[in-house]
């Protein structure tokens, strides 16, 4: 006996099944609701802003919401900028500039707090980072896409990566500085081949107040720097102005930055590419030996640094505006520091601008009565030691 009607009573079971029932009701194709529109694309703001005229390429670091600190974004942009210059022909110099009364605060702490001190793109990276393979002494390549696959844009192999990328730059660099510098923001200054400073900048090494040491960006400055006075500041912390800066020799020039970078840029542009960038070489030659040999070993000392108890509290005291729990009063009647924050404001007063005495071992500290600059609450939680301290 055949089972096709029974094979046949099953399929149209099934198909049946597969129909809506008479309940169902079936939405029509135009009540269907539509997809939601593509969002469209939101670019940030750049950090880093570009520029060229008449040979000279300009990278305005433009980030005041943390007062241009070495974040790992920053970084990040104002290196491709910097190669970006180097691969361009008709490029003769890159003029560092900046928007803002800082030129750069140094490590983002935020970015260190957030990690557990251990991410600041200016100070410091997790104990025992891998130093590329290579390379003599630790030295980081100056650029190219080995350079950043090697080397990473936080930590203090980033930040070393990103002062040699300037101080081997064929190019050269010239900082524009007309407000405060504060830690690592003195690293990159130092960097620069040339560089002028007006009459509102001033500047601090303020890492021994955070429990840390200006470790990496001793390698462009301690070559250049005068012995007696990097001792004294590097200890101290003290503020200096344009004029001591340019007697120490962390900057070229003081005085209004347009005017005397102007003959300084007239020269750069009759230069020949060769030789400029042979130049250069000559006069960088100490420098660079300085980060062949010294990279791995500061590299080291400033994650250990940042990774010690010391600097958690340092930073944390600084983040919430009061003396961390190792500081000892001025006096016996007053903090080391103030208690009270000062009140928030967009633009600080500029600081004292008197040269300090002539720098020598045994020079006394800046007394602790000397007026500071208040800081916005606003950049407060991701800078690093800056006018108020």
């Amino acid at each position: 006996m055949s089972n096709a009607p029974d094979q046949r009573n099953k399929k149209d079971q099934r198909d049946t099944g597969n129909q809506p029932s008479q309940g169902d009701s079936a939405a029509p194709a135009s009540e269907q609701p539509e997809p939601p529109a593509p969002q469209p694309l939101v670019h940030p703001e750049p950090l880093v802003r570009r520029g060229h005229d008449r040979g000279i390429a300009t990278l305005t670091l433009d980030s005041p919401h943390n007062r241009n600190a070495l974040s790992a974004r920053l970084v990040t942009e104002l290196l491709a900028g910097l190669r970006a210059a180097a691969a361009d022909p008709n490029t003769r110099a890159v003029l560092l500039s900046h928007t803002g009364n800082t030129f750069c605060a140094g490590a983002d702490l935020s970015e260190a707090v957030s990690a557990g001190g251990t991410g600041p793109a200016g100070g410091a990276a997790p104990v025992g980072a891998a130093v590329p393979a290579g390379s003599a002494g630790g030295a980081v390549p100056a650029g190219g896409a080995a350079a950043d696959a090697a080397v990473p844009v936080a930590g203090p192999l980033g930040l070393a990566h990103l002062m040699r990328t300037i101080v081997e730059l064929p190019v050269p660099v010239v900082a524009r500085v007309t407000g405060h510098v504060r830690a690592g923001g003195l690293g990159l200054l130092g960097a620069c081949d040339i560089s002028a400073a007006g009459d509102a900048a001033s500047f601090a090494f303020t890492e021994a107040r955070l429990g840390l040491a200006p470790a990496v960006i001793s390698m462009p400055l301690l070559p250049r720097l005068d012995p007696r006075a990097a001792g004294r500041y590097y200890l101290t912390g003290e503020r200096f102005d344009a004029a001591e800066a340019a007697r120490i020799g962390l900057v070229t020039l003081a005085g209004d930055p347009d005017q005397v970078l102007a003959p300084v840029l007239d020269g750069l542009r009759r230069g020949s590419p060769q030789g400029l960038a042979e130049s250069k070489r000559l006069a960088t030659a100490e420098v660079v030996r300085a980060f062949d040999r010294d990279t791995a070993a500061l590299a080291r000392q400033s994650a250990r640094l940042f990774g010690s108890a010391e600097a958690r509290e340092g930073m944390t005291a600084f983040l919430e505006r009061r003396d961390p729990a190792w500081a000892v009063a001025a006096t016996a009647h007053e903090p080391a520091t103030p208690q009270t924050p000062p009140a928030a404001s967009a633009t600080p007063p500029a600081p004292p601008h008197a040269a300090p005495p002539a720098a020598s071992a045994t020079s006394p500290a800046a007394p602790a009565s000397q007026p500071t600059a208040s800081v916005p609450q606003a950049s407060v939680s991701a800078t690093t030691a800056e006018e108020s301290r």
